[in-house]
């Protein structure tokens, strides 16, 4: 949200992880750092409707670009597989193109459990765009190039840190130098 508004794009969030603990005031606050509104409802509401609102007061505003959070969650839940399904079709309700990125965010700390979570999610959902977070610690992230190459999504964003700079565009040439400790 930070980089797509420093663009000059205007920026809406959707607050659909509904269920973690503090998920909700977590995006807020990130939503306040990046200065871009933030749709919500309340802990416990259904993800899907917050989907729907999100996408409503985007169209309404003519908002250039809007990003869903959803729940992290583990890829052998049907159910909460399920739940993505539900809420693509609920924002095809609001705009029937939508969503024009499902982006798969992986901890680069995992490892080989990547690759069986981007499979269930292919299977569950249309993911086009991977981000890899947490590749400021141990985790070297080697498992990025696998993933990418196997499931055939591109890299879009890694996270290197926790501030609002820290999610970086994706560039090929300098991650591989980093593997390599070129750089």
């Amino acid at each position: 949200a930070h980089q797509l508004k420093r663009e000059g794009k205007k920026v809406i969030i959707g607050a659909a992880d509904t269920f973690r603990a503090a998920a909700i005031e977590q995006l807020e606050a990130w939503a306040e750092r990046a200065e871009v509104p933030i749709v919500k409802q309340k802990t416990g509401s259904d993800p899907a409707s917050v989907a729907f609102d999100t996408l409503s007061k985007a169209k309404n505003e003519n908002a250039d670009v809007v990003i869903i959070d959803t729940a992290g969650r583990l890829h052998n839940n049907i159910g909460l597989m399920n739940e993505l399904s539900k809420i693509k079709r609920v924002m095809q309700k609001v705009i029937p193109a939508a969503p024009h990125e499902i982006m798969l965010v992986l901890d680069g700390s995992t490892g080989q459990n990547a690759f069986e979570q981007a499979k269930q999610f292919t299977k569950a959902t249309e993911v086009n765009a991977l981000a890899i977070t947490k590749l400021d610690g141990t985790a070297k992230g080697g498992v990025v190039i696998g993933v990418s190459d196997q499931f055939q999504i591109p890299v879009k964003y890694i996270g290197i840190g926790e501030g609002v700079e820290d999610l970086q565009v994706f560039n090929r040439e300098e991650f591989v130098d980093s593997l390599f400790s070129l750089k």
